[in-house]
């Protein structure tokens, strides 16, 4: 993976889960803290904490403001963060990955969650 979070910034980001299908990162810094340049593939980002923070690439940037425990589609992208606001940042991004969904018989022996 190129420019790996959790290679590039492994105080902040951690892997949580990950199998052939997803890969869940968890993030959390302090305000003032800046991320060094990254990549995420398709993600999806939840909050765990409200937070407000600017994220810049190829000379441009955007100011997020996001409350706790929502949902907000990530497209793949390459970026740097930085936490503007006055509390943590602790969030999860569940990156998609390219693999094809399991056939219906391959799901038909399964419910509920499992830890693969």
């Amino acid at each position: 993976m190129e420019m790996d979070p959790v290679e590039t910034n492994p105080d902040n980001y951690r892997v949580a889960f990950e199998n052939d299908r997803v890969r869940v990162l968890e993030y959390s810094d302090a305000p003032g803290h800046a991320t060094t340049e990254h990549y995420h593939p398709d993600s999806v980002m939840i909050t765990a904490s409200a937070f407000r923070r600017r994220i810049s690439s190829n000379g441009k940037y955007t100011d997020v403001v996001l409350p706790a425990g929502v949902a907000r589609w990530l497209p793949a992208q390459h970026h740097s963060g930085e936490n503007i606001g006055e509390t943590e940042t602790h969030t999860f991004f569940v990156e998609l990955k390219g693999a094809a969904p399991p056939s219906a018989e391959e799901v038909a022996d399964q419910l509920g969650p499992t830890d693969s």
